[in-house]
């Protein structure tokens, strides 16, 4: 069978808790809110009200990581305070996955390069996910999805590191690119795995930018706003983004976001994941008016 993924046109808060409901997926317990706190200085990333008519309906709380590399974000009072700045803790309840080591290590079954991923202990504190992920481009991976967020999103700042570096974390800017994309696909995988049928997903492809919302000097959005996709399938969601720019012939940015997920061979991390077989690049869009 084909995975589901129901689109909407409509960029807004209550559309997203809208596809959201569409799923028909209740998450037990504890719920695990993935967003990206957005770097300092980026103007691009979702704001906290944007996701306040579903963080209202389901309750959760938000989770982040620290970065591996230099900024607001790479170390855990940083972090506290660009959190508060962007105003994530004045609404929601705000977690950081790795506030303070050890890390947990989940083993990966099946992989094409590495075979553990490194994650903030903070993690098994919670039953369930709700992956909520800015569609964009991004410097390195060619674009940022749900791929993306369950990998380098969740994993702690070491985790980031032996990411990048492909099991070897001293490598973290001079490891090889493809290896790099088939890693965050491992990585991506363990945590699939982890929360098993407790996880869904949410992608808004909203401004849209070459950049990631890590970058504080990013770009501008080069697309018009496309939409709201949601999906318990990482890779069909991820594989319809990407359809979806492809299909925006009529948008004079839509090159320049093509050129960016092209020139770092972004569909590289869907292609490995698809093989690694945790979800399908073959789906069903599902429109919602």
């Amino acid at each position: 069978m084909k995975s589901k993924v129901y689109f909407s046109k409509t960029v807004s808060p209550e559309k997203v808790l809208e596809l959201y409901k569409k799923l028909g997926k209740n998450l037990p317990g504890k719920v695990a809110l993935k967003i990206h706190s957005g770097e300092k200085g980026n103007q691009n990333f979702l704001r906290p009200a944007f996701w306040k008519s579903l963080i209202d309906n389901i309750g959760g709380t938000i989770v982040e990581s620290n970065t591996a590399y230099d900024g607001f974000r790479n170390t855990t009072e940083k972090h506290k305070e660009l959190i508060k700045y962007h105003g994530w803790s004045e609404m929601y309840p705000v977690d950081i996955l790795d506030a303070e080591g050890p890390d947990i290590v989940l083993d990966i079954k099946k992989y094409k390069q590495i075979s553990k991923n490194y994650v903030g202990k903070n993690i098994a504190n919670y039953d369930s996910m709700l992956v909520l992920s800015h569609f964009k481009g991004h410097p390195m991976g060619g674009y940022g999805g749900a791929l993306k967020q369950l990998s380098i999103g969740i994993a702690s700042s070491y985790g980031k590191a032996y990411i990048h570096g492909s099991g070897a974390p001293d490598e973290i800017w001079t490891g090889d690119h493809d290896k790099f994309l088939e890693s965050m696909a491992d990585a991506a995988g363990s945590i699939v795995e982890y929360f098993g049928d407790n996880i869904a997903y949410i992608n808004v492809m909203k401004n849209m930018s070459v950049d990631c919302d890590c970058v504080y000097n990013a770009e501008d959005p080069c697309m018009k706003d496309i939409g709201i996709l949601a999906s318990v399938d990482p890779i069909a969601i991820d594989q319809a983004c990407i359809d979806l720019v492809y299909a925006a012939k009529d948008d004079p940015g839509q090159q320049h976001l093509i050129e960016r997920i092209e020139s770092r061979n972004g569909i590289l991390i869907i292609e490995a994941a698809a093989k690694l077989g945790y979800g399908s690049r073959d789906y069903e869009l599902i429109e919602i008016e």
